[in-house]
């Protein structure tokens, strides 16, 4: 099988783009589309995706069901096919069982004394949601791969763990490979979901061919899991679970970012308008974070942790700003509007307790605007990453490869981020509040030399592969267990 002659078909919740009612095109949101934008520009595929409103609906009735070509505004060109669901279906699928219950269960998010309550409305959301809106993408891509020999699709995501198994049972020779981006949590997580609905998710994951996480951590759960809540026979050197007389292999790929196209957005006109006015404003020094305001980023006690060091080092009192770019996230589940409204009252309080007439420690900004983000990496002196736990977090990446100022990375240890920037990094416990607030001072203290090495150093390894390695990485393991290879544990 060429990788470069062999039609990809991708499927995963959000597409590449977003079509508005009357026919604007938006650049599909989150890391996953990110990556997979990589992935359709380095090979030659067509993209499965929900219709996420009643734009892509209407775009998706005009081609018929069908795929169709379309030119996305962050550059790019893709052949999409948008798949209809119910609306209580889809509402079911999204915000019942895919958010909060699996996003909750892989970041250790459960308050298990107070929450989840399984009741009847989150089994008849599995059935009638989450099983249904999986259905209707496997009916899409069994159709989409029908007269080609032996096709490939590659899977991505929580969204997406029943899909596999439907699409094997009615075409037994196609090639499945999933991709998880979030982290996959150990063995007793797992058993907040009853019994028949974790064996069928986990049935539905292993009936791919290889399954693939952005790291070994994540890919040694994995493993134990299927061992420990499956019984399963599980090779934990070589990453093989044997079910069914087959052998799924689980693979570690940790997903580079585009340096390059990163590099161009910071050379941008409208970056520079956002430079121009970030400088006119800038304190002596500049603390940065980027996120989504996901509990699982851990805002809050980032927050803390500047309110304590600022306690505790009062000679940073007006010389030092904390700018924070939050982007609003699931706010139609109500944990997540409830964190937010607790991250603007906590800015409010560290705001008062320490601000003067002419200095807000805090600057939030609740919005998603790319430019304004790449403006700020080129001139942070601090970048805060302190996910609780995180699939990879390309923030993580970006922010090193366009800084100017030889910035200090603070990087929790639970971001998948971390096993290979860790080195460079300072590395922080996430829940270690008083960890976080020293590390700050550490890196407003930190000599030039060891600033210089450090980011040398993170800039050396971001730079060390591109989106085009990861996707091959994909592929020749494809091609590997295609041919009857035998696993190995390179990854």
């Amino acid at each position: 099988m060429s990788d470069t002659q062999q039609p990809l078909v991708l499927v995963s919740n959000r597409g590449p783009v977003t079509f508005d009612t009357d026919g604007t095109i938006t650049r599909g949101t989150g890391g996953l589309v990110t990556a997979l934008t990589g992935l359709a520009s380095h090979r030659r595929a067509t993209w499965i995706a929900n219709a996420m409103g009643r734009g892509d609906a209407d775009r998706a009735r005009a081609a018929k069901g069908r795929a169709f070509s379309v030119d996305s505004p962050a550059g790019g060109s893709y052949d999409v096919r948008l798949v209809i669901s119910d609306d209580l279906a889809y509402e079911r699928f999204y915000s019942v069982v895919a958010n909060p219950m699996l996003w909750f269960i892989q970041h250790y998010l459960w308050d298990l004394s107070n929450a989840p309550d399984v009741r009847a409305e989150e089994v008849e959301a599995y059935e009638y949601g989450y099983k249904i809106v999986n259905q209707d993408l496997a009916d899409a891509v069994v159709e989409e791969i029908d007269g080609d020999d032996s096709p490939v699709v590659m899977i991505h995501d929580y969204h997406l763990y029943l899909l596999p198994q439907m699409i094997r049972e009615r075409r037994p020779d196609a090639f499945l490979h999933h991709f998880v981006h979030i982290p996959w949590s150990q063995s007793d997580s797992w058993r907040v979901l009853p019994g028949k609905i974790r064996d069928e998710l986990y049935r539905g994951i292993l009936a791919n061919d290889i399954v693939g996480f952005h790291t070994r951590s994540y890919r040694r759960n994995f493993l134990q899991c299927c061992e420990d809540l499956l019984e399963l026979e599980v090779d934990h050197k070589q990453g093989v679970v044997r079910i069914d007389d087959r052998e799924v292999w689980v693979r570690a790929y940790p997903l580079p970012i585009d340096a390059a196209a990163t590099r161009a957005v910071s050379r941008r006109a409208r970056v520079r308008e956002h430079e121009d006015e970030l400088l006119r404003r800038r304190r002596e020094h500049l603390i940065l974070r980027v996120d989504r305001a996901d509990l699982s980023k851990n805002v809050l006690r980032g927050f803390s942790a500047f309110d304590l060091f600022l306690e505790q080092h009062p000679e940073f009192r007006e010389r030092v700003t904390f700018m924070a770019q939050l982007m609003p996230s699931r706010t139609d589940v109500p944990e997540y509007r409830e964190y937010l409204e607790r991250i603007e009252a906590l800015v409010a309080v560290v705001n008062h307790r320490h601000g003067t007439p002419d200095w807000m420690p805090i600057q939030l900004k609740l919005r998603d605007d790319l430019e304004e983000a790449v403006a700020a990496y080129r001139h942070y002196d601090v970048h805060i990453v302190n996910a609780m736990f995180d699939g990879m977090n390309l923030v993580a990446k970006e922010g090193p490869i366009v800084n100017e100022r030889n910035g200090v990375s603070i990087l929790s240890e639970n971001t998948g981020a971390h096993e290979e920037l860790g080195e460079f990094a300072l590395t922080v416990n996430p829940f270690d509040v008083q960890a976080l607030a020293n590390a700050i001072h550490r890196a407003l203290t930190m000599s030039d030399e060891e600033r210089a090495h450090r980011a040398d150093g993170l800039r050396e390894i971001v730079l060390r592969r591109d989106p085009g390695d990861w996707i091959d990485e994909q592929l020749v393991d494809v091609r590997r267990k295609t041919s009857g290879a035998k696993a190995d544990d390179d990854r």
